[in-house]
């Protein structure tokens, strides 16, 4: 592959619309670059001091204070490690964002909850665009005209979840939208009713 700060400045930053790739690509790059241990690996967890014990004598406890000291010496150069490939994670990650969509996600302290986040909001707001999209664009085929409603309804519910509630008269105009012209007789008659 070559030189991998070629490889990741040569990733398309992420727009919105091409997460699966830029996600793949970014891992890839941060693989290469061997800096990849924050995504691969939990942080570590620092040993818990030695606590004498009750009957325990001078001599073993001092002994289990040395072994300590050897675990915890480890567990610094593997923390030490570790925060150095979170920080260089963070740092390409965010790099390859567009700023627009970077200003919009929250600060996180590691790189794996920070994609978590990216993941979580792409995929929530694509799911809406396909909602939102389908809601205009819908078109009455044939069948139970109950059923089409329902079906309308149904999308537009789905985006309450997402703080994206759209009003039922709006909804209404949007089945009304999608019917075609031999039901102008329902709308108009809808549309005259005084209770809605």
């Amino acid at each position: 592959m070559g030189n991998p700060l070629s490889y990741i400045s040569s990733i398309e930053p992420l727009n919105g619309g091409n997460y699966g790739s830029w996600r793949e690509k970014i891992e890839i790059a941060l693989a290469l670059s061997d800096i990849d241990l924050a995504l691969t690996d939990p942080c570590p967890i620092a040993p818990e001091d030695p606590v004498r014990a009750e009957n325990e004598s001078e001599d073993d406890f001092n002994a289990r204070v040395r072994d300590h000291a050897l675990i915890r010496m480890q567990y610094d150069l593997d923390r030490a490690k570790w925060d150095q490939s979170n920080r260089k994670c963070m740092m390409v990650i965010k790099s390859s964002i567009l700023e627009e969509i970077r200003g919009a996600i929250p600060e996180y302290s590691t790189a794996g909850e920070y994609l978590r986040k990216v993941e979580s909001q792409l995929t929530v707001s694509s799911h809406a665009s396909t909602l939102i999209k389908g809601l205009v664009t819908m078109k009455y085929t044939g069948g139970g005209i109950r059923e089409h409603i329902l079906r309308m309804s149904n999308m537009a519910s789905k985006l309450k979840p997402m703080y994206l509630e759209l009003k039922d008269e709006f909804v209404v105009h949007l089945i009304f939208a999608s019917l075609p012209k031999e039901f102008e007789a329902f709308v108009v008659n809808y549309n005259s009713q005084l209770e809605k």
